[in-house]
């Protein structure tokens, strides 16, 4: 047997328990990591509002603070007046849940020209031993779950919230300590590329907050002539969670306006369906675009790309995230290597025209 065969055996072996234990490693870190990429998402997200109040002669941590604080009382007043308001129509639902039922039945039975009697619905849903009663009972079992969820949703934000401050907080220290163990070159070339970090993340919540207030405004005016249950609260929602929740953010945003409207009429349930598909339509090839382009940079098949392959990685914030990150990336690599004059062709006849155009 050769002399090399026993030693690549041995490097194969220790390499394969090492390649475990850095998975295993990695398994046990991911939530620790995912909580540091969010903090510093949100870090370049305020910094440059941090710089300002700095200017002014604010204290980075008092600055810090205060826009941290602002952020958090927005989210919690934000919650709280949508789970009041759907708690409120829950309640208003057990109260009278055979009006409801006896609504919707016939509803159903106007329209498809069903033949279900309203009582035996009743029936079923109040029989203690029915399918209805067993779904409330198992939910009951779960509070405790939930509470604990809740609980470690709570401690996750508070330490996305410690991990911010201390990254804005101490901003320049943090800069200068990374820049100490560079030379003078690389020094310039990573703080170029932090001040593109914050330049692009801050493009992409302003880009998010613009769709937002475009989305909760159509969606009000359609709500308001629809007439569904608090048209201002919804359309909020709608605008907030389906700008920032990208890809599956309009689906989730739609249920709730239109559960709360089936409640009350389901032929306006479906008049909130049709306008929110039709204007998610509009929004796509034609709003949404326009404002990305302008505050990004980023083309729209980039921004779909990079927003599924975040969600394939990181979950619901890596679809969140990965806008932004593409916009870094894309800027980065274009300022890579030299450009030349494109020759004339059919092929890039077009773009040029456009270019000139601009």
């Amino acid at each position: 047997m050769p002399r090399w065969v026993p030693r690549a055996i041995v490097i194969f072996w220790v390499a394969f328990l090492g390649a475990l234990a850095v998975r295993e490693l990695f398994h046990m870190v991911s939530g620790f990591l995912l909580l540091l990429i969010v903090s510093l998402f949100l870090a370049l997200a305020i910094e440059p509002g941090v710089n300002r109040l700095h200017a002014r002669g604010w204290r980075r941590g008092a600055g810090t603070s205060f826009i941290l604080f602002s952020v958090l009382i927005a989210g919690l007043v934000f919650v709280g007046l949508i789970g009041s308001l759907v708690l409120n129509q829950a309640a208003d639902v057990l109260s009278d849940s055979e009006t409801y039922v006896n609504e919707t039945v016939d509803f159903i039975n106007d329209t498809f020209g069903a033949n279900i009697d309203p009582a035996e619905v009743n029936t079923a849903i109040n029989d203690p031993q029915g399918p209805v009663q067993e779904f409330i009972d198992r939910q009951q079992s779960r509070v405790f779950s939930l509470s604990l969820n809740v609980l470690n949703g709570l401690l996750q934000v508070l330490s996305i919230l410690l991990f911010t401050f201390y990254l804005v907080a101490d901003g320049p220290r943090l800069r200068r300590v990374i820049c100490s163990r560079l030379e003078p070159d690389r020094q310039r070339t990573v703080l170029d590329t932090w001040n593109l970090a914050i330049d692009k993340t801050g493009g992409y919540l302003y880009s998010r907050a613009l769709l937002a207030v475009i989305s909760s405004f159509i969606h009000w005016i359609a709500f308001q002539a629809i007439g569904i249950p608090a048209p201002i609260a919804m359309a909020v929602w709608v605008g907030i969670v389906s700008q920032f929740i990208p890809v599956l953010g309009t689906y989730l945003a739609g249920v709730l306006p239109i559960l709360l409207t089936f409640l009350e009429s389901p032929l306006k349930a479906l008049l909130v369906v049709a306008f929110i598909v039709i204007y998610q339509q509009i929004e796509n090839y034609l709003v949404a675009p326009r404002v990305t382009s302008r505050t990004l940079n980023v083309h729209p098949a980039i921004a779909f790309g990079s927003a599924i392959l975040g969600a394939a990685v990181l979950g619901p914030v890596g679809a969140i995230l990965g806008l932004p990150a593409s916009a870094m990336i894309q800027s980065i690599v274009g300022s890579w290597g030299t450009r030349h004059e494109v020759i004339e062709d059919d092929l890039v006849r077009d773009s040029e025209r456009k270019k000139r155009n601009r």
